[in-house]
């Protein structure tokens, strides 16, 4: 009997799981995982866990139960040391040795860590587990301050629950601007100017050069004062299992389009992966989100499972900061020009990213039907009129449909 393991029991390795009993896997499945808590949800925690308005039982994926309900074994708080491919083994730090036929690597990724003087402070936060979150929740609160070093995503819904919970929030961000290397300048001045209508302060251009027991001090010489102080400045992958084995790796760990390795018995899935995506080209990404997870989690149970592969997705991505709901479908890689849909001062609006005349990203801000139409032409490749486009008094169906 085909015996699968999978090391990493996040979103990717917990969908996995559940995927290959969908898919009609009768093998032996075993999930182990670093963390103690089952398999749970990481977008609520710079959200509704930070704000005290989720439990874990609010984010697991599914009830723990369900596990043994469907025959598959899940280890918690182990965390794996080595993978030997040519003995199919895998050895965990409490001195175990799991033999498997099928490995399944979902290992994700880790807080980016800046070599900085007190960096190496014990109180230094960062988001990325359930753990972080509850340190970070109970540092906030009415009267206390926190420093996020690092305009992205994480760093920026981590300030807008602050202000939530009462607390202060300054935003450090080296570029020019916040969300630099992932949104446009419009989308970038946008969040910086309801950031600061909430009551964040938002310092662009400001190169932090070290950690004080006070807070933050910065190259031209000022200190942030802070009661926390989070650190926000991107992931790696956690490939070094990978690494150390000899599997292929480039900015994670190389996979084609059913998520196998460079050994055709190890697969790799979610955030540790560099992988194409047809929808796009077949462009090369490593890919941070749910979304992506999901894909790679149902390549590799198909695979497994001895079914047909499932149909290339859009990539896509969320962000929610008060009573804002971004969404993001595509790559604006090799964008040629930008078509702006609606007013971003009324607090809805798009924008497209255009590669000639077809659409290859757009940002929608409390647009769902934008995103959707995007998407659906993106994934379809559809020419559009950049005039019809910017055209509110067409809808976006109409646009769609060509």
């Amino acid at each position: 009997m085909t015996k699968v393991l999978i090391i990493g029991a996040g979103h990717a390795g917990g969908t996995a799981a559940a995927l290959l009993r969908q898919y009609g896997f009768d093998g032996e499945v075993v999930l182990a995982g670093e963390e103690p808590a089952p398999p749970y949800q990481r977008p609520p925690l710079s959200k509704a866990w930070l704000k005290g308005e989720a439990e874990l039982e609010d984010v697991l994926l599914r009830p723990e139960s369900f596990y043994a309900e469907q025959d598959i074994e899940l280890r918690t708080g182990v965390t794996a040391t080595a993978i030997d491919p040519g003995a199919k083994t895998a050895t965990f730090a409490d001195g175990t040795v799991e033999a498997w036929d099928v490995l399944i690597l979902a290992t994700g990724s880790t807080a980016r860590k800046l070599a900085l003087p007190g960096a190496d402070r014990c109180d230094l936060l960062e988001l990325r587990t359930l753990a972080d979150a509850q340190k970070l929740k109970a540092a906030l609160g009415p009267g206390k301050t926190l420093a996020v070093v690092g305009g992205g995503y994480v760093g920026l819904e981590a300030a807008a629950s602050a202000r939530a919970l009462g607390a202060g929030a300054v935003v450090i961000e080296r570029m020019d601007r916040v969300l630099a290397r992932v949104a446009s300048p419009t989308l970038s001045a946008f969040f910086t100017e309801r950031h600061r209508r909430e009551g964040v302060e938002i310092m662009t251009s400001a190169e932090v050069t070290g950690f004080e027991p006070e807070g933050v001090r910065l190259a031209d010489g000022r200190r942030v004062e802070a009661d926390a102080v989070l650190v926000g400045v991107g992931a790696l992958a956690c490939d070094s299992l990978a690494r150390s084995a000899g599997l292929t790796c480039d900015n994670g760990v190389v996979v084609d389009e059913n998520a196998r390795t460079s050994d055709p018995a190890i697969y790799a899935i979610g955030d540790m992966t560099f992988r194409p995506i047809p929808a796009m080209g077949g462009l090369r990404h490593r890919l941070e989100s749910v979304p992506n997870a999901l894909e790679q989690a149902k390549q590799a149970a198909a695979a497994i499972a001895g079914r047909p592969a499932p149909a290339p997705e859009v990539p896509w991505f969320w962000s929610d900061q008060y009573d804002i709901k971004l969404q993001i479908a595509g790559l604006a890689e090799g964008a040629d020009r930008q078509v702006m849909r609606g007013d971003p001062p009324s607090g809805a609006f798009a924008v497209f990213h255009l590669k000639g005349d077809r659409i290859v990203c757009v940002e929608a801000v409390n647009a769902a039907a934008e995103f959707m139409g995007g998407r659906q032409m993106i994934g379809r490749g559809t020419p559009v009129d950049p005039a019809r486009l910017a055209d509110m008094a067409v809808p976006i169906k109409q646009v769609a449909a060509g």
